[in-house]
């Protein structure tokens, strides 16, 4: 055995500059193996094993110093393993799928190479080539080395290539071979089947994290008993389907008679399209890296859909309110979405998630980030018997009685009733505005008026006769 592009002999764990080194190399190149506890000659063959002592939790200490100085993190395996009667460190490094992979030597952040037998610093031309061509990189458009192409379920691929052709004309024969549709969609890379092909059309779960945890809690807390629970698993276009399929049987719908009308109008709870829109990004845009999955949790009173990862750093969570760009962490993923109509390549579905809800009149959509995860949160108007234990004033709890009577209140209707001023008029009627329980509707001091938010109108009516 010999030191080669794959294969580096290091004397002790004393030469740890010189081990990460090798390691940003291996992770940049076809990976590797440091064999620690072995000297080498000039030509790099093995001189002699000297072999290593291990004490206390010294293996620990080296997979926690790798994973603190490198960028993007690297874990490596790492073994005891006897050669010539002597125990010899063995430290085994994948190629990374993002690249460059930087080490931290002396504080500072160095990317390195292999070449033949030798680590060279990879310079600041060729690392602009390499994140000029990142796209090679993203985590969508790797290579699945799990998956082989009769993997693929050809049914699935046959619903695409219909609904495409009819959503998007994409200009691919319904009777193309497999091979060829992959092809012609990116999902293949020499010849070999990305993990997004995988995540789309795969007949077996490849990728666990890929699952989606969907739960109906009891009540509005996060604990047990949980009155639904489903683990979803399959390719994309069904996790997001069954998922959808999940909120909707689990929410409530609102039935009411139109008049003129015989037959009834129901009218669920939750805007549908909005709980689509937000789980087809959280399927979408989820960092896959992770291995956290994405969650569908739904209370009482609100859903919560979390995502794992978290904005692109040029997105702040203001910027989801207003117009701006797409940045898909999954752009290859996405494409394929985009072409059954899944997505729209526009950046604009939070605002669609923000324009339905008004129209259904329950509070705009929450954006958090909790926990390393992208969460989406739609609420429900508080019911009305809750406005004593919300804080209200008697002044608040007075204007909504008035509304739930008379359809609406201004400014000066509230001035009158409380006998206030307009200015703490407008300060009370804002935070009725804030907390979901009113919405503004009009312009101007004339025509600006507040009505009741939510679907809960049934029975806000009741309430109105009880009084």
């Amino acid at each position: 055995m010999k030191e080669s592009q794959t294969i580096e002999f290091k004397k002790s764990l004393a030469e740890r500059k010189e081990i990460l080194e090798t390691i940003s190399a291996f992770a940049n190149s076809k990976g590797g193996k440091i064999f620690v506890g072995v000297e080498e000659n000039r030509d790099g063959s093995v001189k002699k094993v000297t072999g290593i002592k291990i004490r206390g939790k010294e293996i620990e200490n080296l997979g926690n110093e790798i994973r603190q100085n490198t960028d993007p993190v690297i874990y490596p395996s790492i073994e005891i393993k006897e050669i010539e009667g002597k125990s010899v460190l063995v430290v085994e490094v994948s190629e990374s799928p993002l690249k460059p992979v930087f080490a931290k030597i002396n504080k500072t952040p160095v990317a390195f190479k292999r070449v033949g037998k030798t680590n060279q610093k990879i310079d600041a031309n060729e690392l602009r080539q390499i994140l000029s061509e990142g796209k090679e990189f993203l985590w969508d458009s790797q290579v699945c080395e799990e998956a082989k192409l009769e993997d693929i379920d050809e049914r699935k691929v046959g619903w695409f290539l219909k609904e495409a052709r009819k959503q998007r004309g994409l200009k691919i024969p319904g009777d193309a071979h497999i091979e060829e549709v992959l092809m012609r969609l990116k999902l293949l890379r020499k010849g070999k089947l990305t993990n997004a092909a995988v995540l789309l059309f795969g007949k077996e779960l490849v990728f666990l994290q890929s699952e989606v945890k969907c739960i109906r809690f009891s009540g509005n807390e996060p604990v047990k008993p949980y009155i639904d629970f489903q683990t979803l698993e399959g390719n994309v276009f069904d996790l997001i389907d069954n998922a959808r399929d999940f909120v909707l049987r689990n929410i409530k719908k609102a039935i009411w008679l139109v008049p003129e009308k015989v037959q009834r109008e129901e009218k669920y709870e939750y805007p549908p399209d909005a709980i689509r829109e937000a789980i087809v990004n959280a399927v979408a845009h989820r960092d896959y890296r992770s291995p956290s999955k994405v969650q569908v949790r739904i209370f009482d009173n609100r859903i919560e859909i979390w995502s794992p990862g978290t904005l692109p750093k040029e997105i702040g969570i203001e910027d989801l309110k207003k117009e701006h760009n797409s940045i898909p962490r999954n752009p290859l993923l996405f494409k394929q979405l985009f072409w059954v109509k899944y997505v729209e390549d526009v950046g604009s579905g939070t605002l669609d998630m923000i324009g339905q809800c008004r129209e259904w009149n329950i509070p705009e959509p929450e954006f958090e980030h909790i926990t390393g995860s992208f969460a989406v949160i739609f609420k429900l108007p508080p019911v009305l018997e809750d406005l004593h234990r919300l804080g209200l004033n008697e002044r608040q709890i007075k204007a909504i009685n008035y509304v739930i009577k008379q359809g609406s209140i201004t400014n000066r209707e509230y001035t009158s009733l409380n006998n206030i001023s307009r200015k703490m008029a407008t300060i009370d009627l804002t935070e009725l505005v804030e907390r979901g329980l009113l919405i503004r509707v009009g312009e101007g001091k004339r025509g600006l008026k507040y009505i009741l938010s939510g679907l809960r109108k049934d029975y806000a009516k009741d309430y109105a006769k009880n009084e």
